[in-house]
């Protein structure tokens, strides 16, 4: 087949030596441009792809540029397949959907011997006005280069928005066209009474950060009155809705009206800092990771970076912080000087990403203590690093603990334990090298877990999403009826406010 692409005149030459280094050179120029064709946004070759001719841009920032500059642009879908979203409420939709809803639940009952287990999810995601959704994504697209802006922390306002972008991945993913998408565990359905769930497209955070205050503040508003005007709204006062709320200061001037609907959210918070009583709780909430802001060391790297990893605990972030994060202090002094241990101010900006993810691969484990809330970006940079996280905060909930179990990846210390004098440091040193070893494997299975991409990908953020929310379906159809068939001398109908403690002992590993 090489023999082809050489010109005949040298084809034909005499010496099969000659020969030989054409072929050789003109292999060499296939692989060149094979590899320069293939971006370092994307996944590495190791990892499992579905379908190989759809790379999976991992990147927020491409992957928005794609969507608008391609896929947004191309024109409807025909009226026939339409979502049946309404845009003015009459007093007998509601009434009008319930019946609906009835007789294809009815259908579902009798024809379907696994429901209400069944899969796929089937997800209505509502046809919003561009000012919630398209506008937003511009919005980002339009200043992501040309502004600096920090928050009062010094945290960079985009790097934020990126972090909590799962708005973004999941609704990219269920709007794009079926040829395209590669998740069978949800479904797009375009009519209301078919619906198990129903989406709600607004970019909270985009909004929270990027527009002015008081700007902000009327389109949460306006946001939640077009919402709460849905027929499927007043039918079950939004225990089916999904509301992506992941940034914990997001959509908070109107959280109280919407504290029946599911929330997808970075941590439960129990502090009472950032949620109030009664508005988020495991039973019909979701956590969801944060997006990785480093690259993820695949198998090939995790092979190559073994034996420089000499650091034995590395921590690069902010060293101070507000309510559950002071912890963070206390370890510092506990730890600053000591022997193998490497602990930085973090910095903005690309130099501050290639410093945190050049000292987690050089180390063998990485602190991953509380910041503002209880959960932080960092645990998910180490775990696509391959740094075995040592988690050090006592109120953190984890993204899918219901199919994931972290004690494979991850060490957990209680902060009682790791601020007393020589512990954390003798407790690291005590874990035997074949225990880190399969740690470590185990990281490079477990990362793509944490990998958002576009198309989704099958065990990706995206897809346990959807199999989480499997599990709540009875509990949100319980919950439903049970509010429409309650009169007013009933007692109060229950706020499902699962509130447990959650104390962080010693590692099984200990």
């Amino acid at each position: 087949m090489l023999a082809k692409q050489i010109p005949p005149y040298l084809s034909r030459s005499k010496s099969p030596i000659l020969r030989l280094i054409l072929s050789l050179l003109a292999l060499s120029i296939l692989i060149l441009l094979f590899s320069s064709s293939t971006s370092h946004r994307y996944l590495d070759n190791d990892l499992p792809f579905s379908n190989p001719k759809m790379r999976p841009e991992t990147s927020f920032v491409f992957s928005i540029e794609l969507f608008l500059t391609q896929k947004a642009a191309k024109p409807p879908p025909s009226s026939s397949s339409r979502d049946d979203t309404v845009h003015t409420l009459r007093e007998e939709d509601v009434s009008r959907l319930e019946d609906r809803k009835y007789e294809k639940e009815n259908e579902w009952m009798h024809g379907d011997r696994y429901y209400p287990l069944s899969m796929p999810v089937r997800v209505y995601v509502y046809e919003m006005p561009s000012k919630f959704t398209y506008d937003l994504l511009w919005l980002f697209r339009n200043t992501y280069k040309e502004t600096s802006n920090l928050t009062s922390n010094g945290s960079p306002v985009h790097r934020l928005i990126e972090q909590h972008s799962i708005d973004y991945w999941l609704w990219a993913d269920l709007i794009a066209p079926e040829s395209e998408r590669l998740l069978k565990n949800v479904v797009r359905v375009h009519q209301q009474e078919e619906a198990d769930l129903f989406y709600v497209p607004f970019f909270t955070t985009i909004s929270f950060f990027l527009l002015e205050k008081q700007r902000c503040k009327t389109l949460y508003r306006e946001a939640l009155k077009w919402v709460t005007d849905q027929p499927a709204w007043k039918r079950s006062e939004g225990r089916d809705h999904i509301f992506p709320i992941h940034h914990p200061w997001s959509f908070k001037s109107v959280r109280r009206y919407v504290k029946n609907a599911i929330w997808l959210l970075p941590d439960m918070d129990s502090t009472g800092n950032w949620y109030k009583p009664g508005q988020v709780s495991l039973e019909k909430d979701l956590i969801l990771p944060y997006v990785p802001n480093l690259d993820i060391c695949d198998a090939k790297c995790l092979s190559d970076t073994e034996s420089k990893r000499t650091t034995l605990l590395f921590f690069r972030g902010r060293l101070k912080r507000n309510a559950g994060g002071k912890i963070r202090a206390k370890l510092v002094a506990e730890l600053s000087g000591a022997n193998g241990v490497a602990i930085e101010e973090g910095t903005a900006g690309e130099g501050g990403k290639a410093a945190a993810q050049n000292g987690m691969r050089r180390s063998i484990f990485c602190l991953s203590p509380a910041g503002d809330t209880p959960s932080s970006a960092r645990l998910f940079d180490a775990i696509v690093s391959g740094c075995i996280p040592v988690i050090v905060s006592d109120e953190l909930e984890l993204p899918f603990e219901g199919i994931l179990d972290y004690r494979k990846i991850a060490l957990f210390v209680s902060s009682s334990d790791a601020v007393q004098p020589g512990w954390l440091l003798t407790f690291l040193k005590g874990i035997s090298i074949s225990q880190i070893r399969e740690m470590r494997r185990n990281l490079a299975q477990y990362s793509r877990h944490f990998i958002y991409s576009s198309p989704a990908q099958p065990l990706g953020p995206e897809d346990l999403v959807w199999r989480m929310m499997a599990g709540k379906l009875v509990n949100v159809k319980l919950h439903t009826r049970r509010s429409q068939r309650l009169v007013k001398e009933s007692r109060s109908i229950c706020t499902c406010d699962c509130k447990r403690a959650n104390s962080t002992g010693p590692s099984p590993l200990s």
